[in-house]
């Protein structure tokens, strides 16, 4: 099977067939910087580094571009609510992002623009858009005329007479309350640039056009972004890209929304989660483990509870990839199975590829239990091949956090002697010797190790300070 992707354009599973031989070219809509990250805005740079890193596995050199919007109303309003300049307060806020995407071990982007760098390709855009009959000045700002483009609501499905930009009729000579803004005239403390219609600045939606166009070229591969996105932003991308002559994105993709009671994480709800408050209750790969578990356009419900899960799920990878490195030796990366590669294809199912890996974890330990040392090893690669494209490798995670050395010395002799105990305690039960099973787990427990039996087979973890 080959790789199939919902396009919300068509509403339909297509075939991912690429512009250019070889080559996947993707755009996601990056953070606008305004405040700190939740776990709500990094889900979408989760979900499309899962597709990134698949498009690579399988083959695909790609050309990501993810943008950073720091020109914005709400950064404005929230630098000026703070007494700090706007372009401290975005500079501020964009180290948080990219803090927060390397904490969760995202991929970098092939480039990372800023909209602040763009304006010239912004202004050459306009000047199309006004040439085609597209677009008309008013007062200093500019506006896309919507009634121009017949196409217009393609993307989410919207009839034209129904529609409302959010945007009322504007004094300065707005025509239709559905025109949406491409430009804004100066005001006094803001910042501007210079521009045939006077200064000003760019409004949101020109500004990905302009960007994805400028590295991926008139027609590209892959738009993504978050659900919320659609409308207006998306379509209005669309609208303009395609109404100056580009033919834009070929497939559209969008990642469902986090939500808290029912309600789609946002900072104006206040029932956010910021990436550093929850990353002081996980590990920074079990938070990953918990937003890419779910298929990207299925809305994930946060709690506690579902985290807590999440993060014993991966706790039993984890344990089975080292139990296999500390008893047979060095687990290099494997391939990955059939199954795991046909979820992948299937829209990116992450819920069936990991319960693949789940399955081979539960193989894996019955073998190493049985003594079957060989078939663990491999079950123990393949693990590692398959959580490798999920961002979710045990060993790249281990690395990463600095083991080695005497330190991961004492953790491999440590395991070897848990292990030992636990394969005798397995003995026990298998011969009903429950009294002797359960002299071993209080050994265990009153040496500081907590031992949990699960479907894949004995887990064991650190007490806390032990």
């Amino acid at each position: 099977m080959s790789l199939h992707l919902y396009d919300t354009a068509r509403r339909e599973l297509r075939e991912f067939r690429p512009q250019r031989a070889g080559t996947a070219s993707m755009y996601v809509c990056g953070a606008t910087v305004q405040g700190v990250p939740h776990v709500g805005h990094v889900r979408s740079g989760l979900d499309f580094d899962v597709l990134r890193r698949w498009l690579t596995h399988t083959g695909y050199d790609v050309l990501l571009v993810r943008n950073v919007t720091d020109i914005d109303d709400k950064i404005l309003t929230k630098a000026e609510a703070a007494g700090r300049p706007w372009w401290e307060w975005a500079a501020t806020h964009e180290r948080a992002f990219a803090a927060a995407y390397d904490a969760l071990g995202c991929l970098p982007p092939s480039i990372e623009p800023r909209a602040t760098g763009h304006v010239t390709e912004m202004i050459e855009l306009i000047e199309r858009l006004i040439e085609r009959g597209h677009a008309y000045a008013a007062g200093g700002d500019v506006y896309f005329a919507v009634s121009t483009w017949p196409s217009y609501g393609e993307l989410s499905g919207q009839r034209l007479e129904e529609m409302e930009q959010g945007e009322g009729a504007d004094p300065r000579g707005k025509r239709d309350p559905r025109d949406f803004t491409l430009w804004k005239a100066a005001k006094p403390g803001e910042p501007d640039w210079p521009t045939p219609w006077g200064r000003g600045r760019p409004g949101w939606h020109l500004e990905c056009s302009a960007m994805a166009t400028r590295y991926l070229g008139p027609r590209f591969d892959i738009h993504g972004g978050g659900l919320d996105l659609v409308f207006p932003h998306h379509e209005n991308e669309l609208a303009q890209s395609r109404a100056a002559g580009d033919g834009f994105a070929e497939y559209w993709l969008h990642n469902a929304w986090v939500t808290m009671a029912g309600a789609k994480m946002s900072k104006s709800l206040g029932n956010t989660l910021t990436i550093p408050a929850v990353l002081e209750r996980v590990r920074p790969v079990e938070l990953r483990y918990y937003l890419v578990a779910p298929h990207y356009r299925s809305t994930l419900e946060y709690s506690e509870e579902a985290l807590g899960e999440a993060a014993a799920a991966y706790h039993r990878i984890e344990s089975f990839v080292h139990r296999v490195h500390d008893r047979v030796g060095a687990v290099p990366v494997g391939r990955v199975s059939d199954a795991f590669a046909a979820a992948l294809d299937d829209d990116v199912a992450t819920p069936a590829a990991l319960a693949e890996v789940h399955e081979t974890v539960r193989r894996g330990n019955a073998a190493l239990d049985a003594g079957a040392r060989d078939e663990a090893l491999a079950l123990a690669s393949a693990v590692r091949a398959m959580t490798g494209v999920l961002g979710l490798d045990p060993v790249v995670w281990a690395e990463a956090a600095g083991a080695g050395g005497a330190g991961d010395a004492a953790r491999q002799a440590l395991g070897s002697l848990v292990d030992a105990l636990l394969e005798q305690r397995t003995r026990a039960r298998a011969e009903r010797d429950f009294a002797r099973a359960d002299a071993l787990r209080d050994e265990l427990t009153a040496a500081g190790v907590v031992v949990e039996d699960t479907a894949d087979g004995p887990t064991w973890t650190l007490k806390d300070g032990a």
